[in-house]
Formats: structure tokens, sequence, C-alpha cells
């Protein structure tokens, strides 16, 4: 039991602290074995970027008769490579209020490539607990890094989502859908996504 006792090391870090060393080490870190190789990030972006800007140039044809906007999803309206950016970090910053709801983008503006779409309901608090999202960013970046490839990871917000939930998350769904974002789980195998871990049967 004193040995025991005597291993324990606690942190003398905050939560925050240990997270900016989280975020530090993926930027820093040496790589390991297994790591993807130049060609292989390339190529795997490539094919992301080639479907989702044909998304762009190829809009679906609009339901309805040409004066009834009213049938047209905001799906169809949203361009998630132009809303005001925001640093992936954002949530780390003091809010004077919990924000409203929304959806909300992560895209890589180096390429540019749409990695995640999600919802929330309080746009300003989302992320300040535990997210896998931020793991899927932590080793996207550490890819990056490895192959000194250049990145711009950041998280635009679209501050019209519906306060209903279900209304809310089925927008977030047909979006997912739409751009086929590779961190979303409804995406993991269709891109074979890397940064996610192992995906379970």
């Amino acid at each position: 039991m004193g040995d025991r006792v005597a291993d324990y090391q606690p942190s003398l870090l905050s939560d925050q602290d240990l997270k900016a060393a989280e975020v530090s080490w993926a930027y820093n870190r040496t790589p390991v074995a297994g790591t993807l190789t130049a060609n292989e990030l390339i190529a795997w972006k490539q094919r992301i970027f080639q479907f989702q800007q044909r998304v762009l140039t190829d809009a679906a044809p609009a339901q309805g008769t040409l004066f009834d906007s009213s049938s047209r999803s905001p799906a169809d309206e949203i361009d998630p490579f132009t809303l005001p950016q925001r640093n992936a970090e954002f949530w780390r910053g003091q809010f004077s209020d919990a924000g409203n709801a929304a959806l909300y983008f992560v895209v890589d503006h180096e390429l540019p490539l749409l990695l995640y779409v999600g919802e929330t309901v309080k746009a300003n608090q989302r992320w300040k607990g535990t997210h896998d999202c931020k793991r899927y960013i932590l080793s996207y970046v550490s890819a990056h890094r490895a192959q000194t490839a250049p990145i711009q990871v950041n998280i635009g917000f679209w501050p019209h989502a519906p306060e209903d939930r279900k209304a809310r998350q089925s927008l977030e769904s047909e979006l997912i859908r739409k751009w086929r974002s590779p961190f979303n789980k409804e995406n993991w195998r269709r891109w074979a996504t890397p940064f996610i871990g192992p995906v379970s049967s």
C-alpha cells in the first residue's frame, strides 16, 4: 500500500493547463511509427475535397416551383466555408452568456475541407466538456505537423438553428449527409477516416 501511495504523483496543473498541454503535444510531438505518409494524407484529403467541391458547384435542384421557396431546406443555403471563422480553441475563452442554439462546422481552411458538422443549444459552452471531435482534431493536426504540411483548422457557427432539439438534429443530419464530413461517425467508413481510432463493427 505504501509503495502505491509513493507512486501517485498528483498533477500541479489545472484542467485548463492540462488541456493546453494536450494541444501543445499534438503540435510538437515526434512522429511515431504508423504515422500517415505525406502522400497518404494528401490523397485522403483530396478525395474529400473533390467530393465537397462538387457539392458546392453542383447544387441539387430546388424542390417545388420556382416561386415556392418555403420548400427549400436551410441545408441548401448554408455554406460552411463562408461563415465567420473562430479558432478551434475558442471554448477556452470567457463568455458573458452561454450562447444561442447553433449549427457549427469544423473546417480546415487551408484546402478547404469540411471536417465535422455539429449542433448545440448553447454555442459558447458546447466544447467546454469532453468532446470526441477535440481528439480527432488533435490527431489531424498531429498528422500534418509530422509531415510539416500546412493546416488551418477553424470553427464556424450558423446562429439561426432551430431551438427545438429534434428539428436542429434533423438539420444537422441533413448537412452531414450532404457534405459527407469525415469526422462525423456516419461517414467514417466511407472515407476510412484515420483520425478517430478503431471503428467497431
